[in-house]
């Protein structure tokens, strides 16, 4: 089997497995690009992503530029020659970079194109109850996640499972899926194929912290796939009032019953061995934590931090 030429574009811990992938196959990573380095954190610490680090690592070739039409950086990707370009949870890609590659080039999007198209696939896939998702590999074109797929493969969502754990599963299948593509676009038995119309396909937006927000007036079960889809990053919340003091608590974990009651929504019961919470037709129950200002933690310990439970109340 023919060995290809890769240029890798990709910044996360996703892309990172996908990149030491291609790496460790027969093919050759001949570039890799990558996000500028970033302050973050209290102390604005300069850290390098995942994908820079790996690529340090292994003496790859690396590129970091700012924008992705500067002339200079295009004239260096085009003389690496390469058969094809990957691209993995990177940014927009200007027409002129993505139409260097005379194979292509491909991204690998985690979901089941055309759904989820977008920036949050396993968020939504989670949040909206699917007990399946999966990985696509499909050709770039100046439209969002809407060029002809490669190869897709399906993974099943579990009832434990949260948006973290789906990301694990689908970063390392998509990893797989990636060198499979890679492969047959080597031997030349890929058949390319358009997306399946679809009228009212599933979106995976941007989550904003606005969209975070727990609403209590709907059903137990709606609620419960909401936290699990926002767990553990960038997690669901509700406000408390606690002594007066409105503060924010996020959800990682929980469970619901189905109960015919009669309570607002959102109506608290809380004591030295339960938290539960009124749902439009149940209760929902959390079992992992964070108030504003503390850990995350386990119900038990959140429970234990207070002498009182009377003033604390649904903000």
């Amino acid at each position: 089997m023919k060995s290809l030429k890769v240029v890798f574009l990709g910044t996360p811990e996703f892309a990172k497995t996908a990149l030491e992938a291609i790496h460790q196959s027969h093919h050759e990573v001949v570039g890799v690009v990558t996000a500028t380095d970033k302050a973050s954190g209290r102390g604005q610490k300069v850290n390098a992503s995942p994908v820079k680090i790996y690529a340090e690592e292994q003496g790859l070739k690396l590129f970091q530029p700012e924008k992705l039409r500067n002339p200079e950086f295009l004239e260096e990707i085009k003389s690496l020659n390469a058969d094809v370009f990957v691209v993995v949870a990177f940014r927009m890609m200007p027409q002129m970079l993505f139409s260097i590659p005379p194979m292509g080039t491909f991204n690998l999007h985690a979901s089941l194109l055309p759904d989820y198209r977008g920036a949050a696939p396993i968020n939504f896939a989670v949040i909206n109850g699917e007990n399946k998702s999966g990985a696509t590999t499909f050709f770039i074109n100046e439209k969002i996640d809407e060029g002809n797929i490669l190869l897709q493969e399906e993974i099943d969502i579990l009832p434990e499972d949260n948006a973290g754990s789906l990301h694990d599963k689908l970063m390392v299948m998509g990893a797989g899926l990636i060198v499979k593509t890679l492969d047959g676009l080597a031997l030349g038995n890929l058949t390319e194929r358009p997306q399946p119309e679809n009228e009212n396909p599933k979106t995976a937006y941007k989550i904003f912290k606005d969209d975070l927000k727990i609403n209590w007036d709907q059903n137990s079960e709606i609620i419960h796939n909401f936290v699990r889809g926002m767990s553990p990053y960038p997690t669901a919340f509700t406000v408390l009032n606690i002594e007066n003091e409105e503060k924010s608590l996020k959800l990682f974990k929980g469970k619901f019953e189905l109960n015919n009651h009669n309570e607002t929504a959102g109506t608290i019961h809380i004591s030295k061995n339960e938290f539960k919470i009124a749902t439009k037709d149940g209760y929902y129950f959390p079992e992992e934590l964070q108030l504003q200002g503390k850990k995350r933690m386990l119900l038990k310990d959140f429970l234990n931090g207070f002498r009182s439970f009377e003033q604390i109340k649904m903000a």
